[in-house]
């Protein structure tokens, strides 16, 4: 139902979008091409990766949160892509499995991340003070909690653009 734009035929505020894409991914990904539809939706969702990205947690971590929301909310596209990312990455075959899988984490850590974000989506936000010092207590901040908070808007987001957009 939802086009599948190209440069050309896009909304004319969402093809330098598309093209700085297109230039890091070597094509328009499916997903970018349908979101397109929306120049707002398309550079905000871009605008608020890139905010994600410079925040303080590491880029496992950061994984760790958005493969947790695109595992709750059934994004097959977002949990392809984003296994691809975590090889790149060098995490190993039992972390990702168990992130697609919806598993507990092998690695303590992480497992404090993906139990946090967890939380905040099943509270929207209105976490307990247990567990929040229990994410705290893996050495994580209160700003890294509120990261986690970036991160489940920003790929919530997605997760639900690409599914209402049937992006594959």
């Amino acid at each position: 139902m939802f086009t599948e734009h190209t440069v050309e035929t896009a909304p004319p505020a969402s093809r330098a979008a598309m093209e700085r894409t297109a230039a890091a991914f070597g094509q328009v990904p499916n997903a970018v091409a349908r979101l397109a539809e929306s120049p707002e939706l398309l550079n905000g969702f871009l605008e608020m990766t890139a905010a994600f990205d410079r925040t303080t947690l590491d880029p496992v971590a950061r994984e760790v949160v958005i493969m947790t929301v695109a595992t709750r909310n059934d994004c097959h596209i977002c949990v392809t892509m984003h296994t691809g990312k975590l090889r790149k990455l060098g995490a190993g075959t039992e972390l990702i499995t168990a992130l697609r899988e919806e598993r507990e984490l092998p690695d303590e850590r992480l497992e404090a991340v993906r139990q946090f974000t967890l939380t905040v989506l099943a509270t929207a936000g209105g976490v307990g003070d247990d567990d929040l010092k229990a994410f705290l207590s893996h050495g994580y901040t209160e700003r890294n909690a509120l990261e986690v908070v970036l991160g489940v808007g920003t790929y919530t987001m997605s997760t639900l653009a690409n599914r209402l957009t049937r992006a594959t």
